[in-house]
């Protein structure tokens, strides 16, 4: 079975650099939530949709694996793929490269609980479930 897959293109901002004239080491997990966000979208959840609806994502592991630099003004592409990680948790896994030349930036993933919105864990609905296999 396919995941769904996102990409999308987007420029470093000058505010996304440190000193040394790359992206700092916290934007790659901002840049993630984009794409997760997008993902949800194009198959159907918007986030505010899926909040609406009683239940809340939130982060419970990330990791990160920093394999480049970017500067500012640099054109990146960003490509999120989801799928169920065991019952109950959603992974996104993103990999970001240089759109010039996909050279890799960066790579990693998110792990997500499924909460109402109180924080008390719940099962994946079926509307969930049933987007996230349509979307592939």
């Amino acid at each position: 079975m396919s995941r769904p897959t996102s990409a999308l293109r987007f420029r470093v901002r000058y505010s996304d650099t440190d000193r040394m004239g790359t992206f700092s080491s916290d934007r790659a997990l901002d840049w993630f939530e984009h794409g997760r966000t997008e993902l949800l979208r194009e198959i159907g959840l918007p986030y505010a949709e899926v909040e609406a609806r009683g239940v809340m994502l939130p982060v419970a592991e990330a990791h990160v694996r920093y394999l480049g630099r970017a500067g500012y003004d640099e054109l990146l592409e960003l490509t999120t793929t989801a799928a169920m990680a065991g019952r109950a948790r959603l992974r996104c896994d993103a990999r970001i490269v240089r759109a010039e030349d996909g050279s890799p930036v960066a790579d990693g993933y998110t792990v997500h609980a499924f909460t109402d919105p109180s924080g008390k864990p719940i099962r994946p609905p079926r509307w969930f479930l049933e987007a996230l296999a349509g979307g592939a």
